[in-house]
């Protein structure tokens, strides 16, 4: 497996337990409709999120939330609209970015940016 998949993967991983941590109930992971994917779907509160996770291995690049650019928002928001097609009676939705970037000798840094 090349080593950005499995840098992606963990940080999905670390991504939902840290979610789960925050108080968020999750839904689905890697929600699919055709070539559409969803990262997480949660809720919380009265709120349903649809959350893409981007990992860095540094931030040499910018932070990872810069990877999440206006072609990749117009295609969460598809899915999201499938989603909601087939899991009807959410009043309240929102969009969310964790963003985790990794440094060597420190634990990752997670940082949530919400309704973007």
């Amino acid at each position: 497996m090349a080593k950005h998949i499995k840098l992606g993967i963990e940080g999905e991983c670390i991504a939902a337990d840290w979610l789960q941590k925050m108080g968020y109930q999750l839904i689905d992971r890697n929600w699919r409709y055709s070539h559409l994917e969803i990262d997480i779907v949660a809720m919380q509160k009265q709120t349903l999120h649809f959350i893409e996770v981007k990992t860095r291995s540094s931030n040499a690049f910018g932070g990872p939330e810069l990877g999440v650019n206006r072609r990749k928002m117009i295609r969460l928001k598809r899915a999201a609209h499938y989603y909601l097609d087939i899991n009807p009676g959410h009043t309240w939705i929102q969009f969310d970015i964790v963003a985790i970037t990794f440094k060597e000798g420190e634990p990752p840094l997670i940082e949530l940016f919400e309704d973007v």
